[in-house]
């Protein structure tokens, strides 16, 4: 870890990290602190080191400001204004001389908000900015010049005048609306803006919490540090609200099955694009406990927060700079995205919106209690956004099974160049990430044709469900290849995962194979020396076995390998398999394939698979015609 100056950890308070509300005010101050050593004379914008993003360094720098003036407004807004280290005074300069002349070609002036396919970026920024503002009003906007106030507007007003992207970013003029009208600076055009992104909101719910990204099927992180962040604050900030108790309430829902996402060692589960954002990704919990639209308890709600954000300062996050890095633990490429710049991954201030908590709020004063997935073994189905989440309790592992989100824009064709290992895995967890492109995907079913292996792109969903100690979900995918490969016609592969304790039975019917074409699954990619276990025994349908390796490894190890089973394909046919991802320490014994030591019998065909399991005689059916999943108790 490489900021200094933390408290001592107090490990009567908070027994699983020791992090207190002092940790957290002291890890905010250390990131603002290494982050304005990069800021231009007057501090409009912090151009932080490294490469730029696609929006160029200009845009970076207001991305600097922007990110950064978030932390320091929880910060400073949560200790009730008080402000050691002048944080407020440096931002209110950088605001006044940023907003001047916009778009001007000097050290100082911020970009003009465009719309999103001609440098929009700036867009995004606006809502940390005005978001900021909003919360430190008393402190920095109330005392600024009647001319400064004026700019700042113009500026922001450009959010309100130009198309935004088709998903969350419909939010960042809703939020620079709700600051304006805060001030009394509302007026049709913030309410029109406003009510837009609602209406947006309303069309993109999909239950139990979740809301798709847009009009497509993406479901990912950014449902808690946007979709449900910037509405329910909103709310907050507004009180009373109508939207206080619909937004409130979908937070609570969504928190009730999102909080199983964290691994015992405090990991988000790494699963969906912006991954570099970190422990923004426990922005939602810390709003639920702010507002009190929560299922859990202040001391669960902080063993999340400050498990999350441990785990990343303890794995390199934070550079010897004392920057954020570009990544997940440390710098990792494949994590980012063409938008990725320098200062990024400061949306994880988003995080310290905890701070609002004051210090004799519950949160901080109740003792940290155990999170979700440190209780007993847990299945839960998602149907909304079609996931399966999996957690054990022995290894603090939680797995996430993807059957519904894929980042497809409903207009966009399904290009296999367009693959992205963040969404077309089969599973994810909080221990692995997906192998880069190049490398042979992992938790991937593909029909080889011609020696070319498929991707999913646009994903399905069938349904899933659960039931004592188990779960299910299904989608089906058309396998889609490179640019150049003639189209299969007819192909098409259905795809079950059913769970129960570590165990994941895989199903998979392949339906207008080709003659000479084949079919893989692969499992977890591990490295050599992580204390991780993955295994794939063949079920039914697989001819053979191995291991594969994967050098660009993953964001968790340098050098992945990574089980497969193959097997030859043609027209109609079922596979079967079952895989395990455990943190036990011990290797696992060396078993035939049939029976393993988790299953005793299989019977299968075209139209359907049993299985019959080793601890306790009872049998999982799988059928397709139509899709039907039962459990069933020994017989």
């Amino acid at each position: 870890m490489s900021l200094p100056g933390l408290p001592p950890e107090d490990r009567e308070l908070s027994p699983y990290t020791g992090y207190t509300r002092a940790h957290w005010e002291a890890v905010a101050d250390g990131l603002l602190r290494a982050a304005w050593q990069w800021a231009t004379p007057r501090g409009a914008l912090l151009d932080l080191p490294g490469r730029p993003s696609a929006s160029g360094v200009r845009s970076d720098g207001l991305e600097g400001y922007a990110r950064t003036f978030l932390a320091a407004a929880f910060r400073v807004a949560g200790a009730r204004g008080k402000d050691p280290y002048g944080w407020l005074e440096r931002y209110a300069e950088g605001l006044a001389v940023g907003t001047a002349t916009p778009g001007r070609d000097d050290a100082e002036s911020w970009p003009v908000i465009r719309d999103v396919h001609v440098g929009g970026q700036p867009m995004v920024e606006s809502a940390s900015v005005a978001l900021g503002l909003r919360l430190t009003r008393r402190w920095l906007w109330d005392r600024l010049d009647g001319g400064v106030q004026d700019q700042a507007e113009e500026w922001l007003r450009g959010a309100l005048r130009h198309v935004p992207a088709p998903n969350n970013w419909y939010l960042f003029p809703f939020t620079v609306a709700g600051f304006l009208e805060s001030v009394g600076r509302g007026d049709a055009e913030t309410a029109r803006v406003r009510a837009r992104a609602l209406d947006l909101l309303e069309g993109w719910y999909r239950g139990q919490g979740w809301y798709a990204d847009g009009d497509g099927r993406a479901f990912d992180h950014y449902n808690g540090w946007a979709l449900h962040l910037y509405p329910v604050l909103d709310a907050h900030l507004r009180a009373p609200s109508d939207g206080v108790a619909r937004h409130g309430s979908r937070l609570h829902a969504h928190l009730d099955g999102f909080a199983l996402l964290f691994g015992a060692d405090g990991a988000p589960v790494h699963f969906g694009r912006s991954l570099t954002y970190r422990f923004a990704a426990a922005s939602a919990v810390g709003l639920g406990a702010v507002t009190g639209h929560t299922p859990l308890t202040p001391g669960a709600s902080r063993r999340l927060l400050s498990g999350s954000l441990r785990y990343f300062l303890d794995r390199g996050a934070v550079g010897g700079d004392g920057l954020l890095s570009r990544g997940w633990h440390g710098p990792h490429e494949p994590t980012l995205q063409a938008y990725s710049g320098p200062a990024s991954p400061y949306w994880a201030s988003k995080a310290f919106v905890c701070l609002l908590a004051p210090e004799t709020h519950p949160l901080w004063t109740a003792p940290e209690e155990t999170a979700p997935c440190e209780g007993p073994d847990r299945v839960l189905a998602l149907s909304g956004p079609g996931l399966l989440v999996q957690s054990t309790r022995s290894d603090g592992i939680v797995r996430l099974h993807n059957h519904g989100s894929d980042h497809v824009g409903p207009d966009e064709a399904e290009a296999a160049v367009d693959e992205d290992p963040l969404y077309s895995r089969q599973s994810y967890s909080t221990r692995t990430g997906p192998t880069a492109r190049g490398n042979t995907p992992d938790n991937h079913l593909s029909v080889v044709v011609a020696g070319i292996r498929s991707v999913r792109r646009r994903i399905h969903p069938l349904g899933a469900g659960q039931g004592e100690g188990w779960g299910w979900a299904a989608s089906w995918h058309r396998p889609v290849f490179p640019e150049g490969t003639p189209t299969v016609p007819g192909l098409r592969v259905e795809s079950v995962t059913v769970v129960r304790g570590y165990h994941e039975l895989r199903v998979h019917r392949v339906h207008g194979a080709p003659y000479g074409a084949r079919v893989e699954q692969t499992g977890w990619a591990t490295g050599p020396t992580e204390p991780l276990r993955s295994a794939l025994h063949p079920l039914h349908g697989w001819d053979a076995q191995d291991e594969v390796r994967a050098p660009a490894g993953t964001a968790f190890t340098p050098w992945a390998r990574i089980p497969r089973l193959v097997a030859e394909t043609r027209g109609k046919s079922l596979y079967a398999a079952l895989a395990t991802l455990t943190g036990e320490p011990e290797p696992e014994p060396a078993v035939p394939a049939l029976p393993t030591a988790e299953v005793t019998e299989v019977s299968a065909n075209e139209e359907s698979v049993e299985v019959r399991w080793a601890q306790d005689g009872s049998w999982t059916r799988i059928s397709f015609e139509p899709l039907h999943v039962e459990h069933l108790p020994a017989r």
